[in-house]
């Protein structure tokens, strides 16, 4: 076969898997939480189920977003490594997404992050650059920025926290999925700060389709947490992308909550699910328990960033 001929066929198949994989993204169920609910007449929490798209994770949607407007505007080109700083979920949804699309994938992440992740991005195949652990997300962003200015012609440098692709992502997807899979009864809205870009591209639209809906943010309550991938704003980089102002209010979660949420989960809902989403439905929760002390109903609506399986090796599982 000529030369010619075969990468061209390489080159279509990497096109049409690509496609087959992008095609997944989104869509995702939302499930009720019928036992953590029946104790607040009235009241439905339901939880969207991130865990479906195929990297395993709400990252899916930005990591795609980011990726396909790269290549529309030419920034990232054949022979670029795409560079980022993450905490593992949108790392693996980069790198699932340069195996089946043909690019590299460089990752700069605290050298903490569960075995989980570390072996999932090993078997995509992607570079990771480690970071001190207790430099958090914020060292990772550090040292992304340092390679990203050393080498600009090797990098194209994504940006997750500054990149308005990202936040874009959940306003064209997930807040409109959410409308019509509660048939316009949200009436409230609640998930956890990382990037901030589910929150925020969620309520943007969210406030288009009814401005009555009520968005709540969550965030760790101190510096030094257990919330994989969610920021204590106060005192990290803010994000970019992150507007404060349009919260309605904050929660602030401990990690304790979290985890008693996770367990809480697995044994009375048989949802394994990771510490974000634990702390999202504890958020949850709570705003349940407000409504129902002042005799009022509601449909709450959290985000499920991803499932458990990159956290069972954590030992609050084993806690009583």
């Amino acid at each position: 076969m000529p030369m010619s001929t075969l990468t061209n066929s390489q080159t279509l198949s990497t096109t049409l898997l690509g496609s087959a994989l992008l095609d997944r993204i989104g869509n995702t169920p939302l499930v009720r939480l019928e036992r953590l609910s029946a104790q607040w007449p009235g009241i439905q929490i339901l939880g969207k189920a991130e865990w479906a798209n195929p990297g395993g994770s709400v990252k899916d949607r930005p990591a795609s977003s980011i990726v396909l407007a790269a290549q529309r505007e030419g920034r990232l080109t054949a022979g670029k490594h795409l560079l980022d700083a993450t905490s593992g979920n949108t790392g693996i949804a980069y790198a699932m997404l340069g195996a089946a699309m043909g690019f590299k994938v460089t990752l700069c992440m605290p050298s903490n992050v569960s075995p989980e992740r570390k072996r999932i991005l090993l078997a995509y195949g992607a570079e990771i650059v480690w970071t001190d652990p207790n430099d958090g997300s914020d060292g990772a962003i550090v040292k992304a920025r340092e390679l990203a200015a050393q080498e600009p012609e090797k990098y194209f440098y994504a940006d997750q926290y500054s990149n308005q692709n990202n936040w874009q992502a959940h306003y064209r997807t997930t807040a409109n999925e959410i409308w019509q899979q509660t048939e316009g009864r949200i009436t409230h809205f609640v998930t956890g700060l990382g990037t901030s870009g589910t929150f925020m591209g969620t309520t943007r639209r969210l406030r288009e389709l009814n401005p009555e809906i009520t968005c709540i943010s969550m965030q760790p309550d101190s510096p030094f947490h257990g919330l994989e991938g969610l920021k204590h704003m106060p005192t990290a980089i803010v994000p970019d992308i992150y507007d404060a102002g349009l919260a309605n209010r904050n929660i602030e979660m401990e990690t304790e909550a979290a985890y008693a949420m996770a367990k809480r989960l697995a044994r009375t809902e048989g949802l394994l699910v990771g510490v974000s989403s634990a702390g999202n439905v504890a958020a949850a929760a709570r705003i349940a328990e407000e409504l129902a002390s002042e005799g009022r109903e509601g449909v709450i609506v959290t985000i499920l960033c991803d499932s458990a399986d990159k956290y069972l090796s954590e030992r609050f599982w084993e806690e009583e």
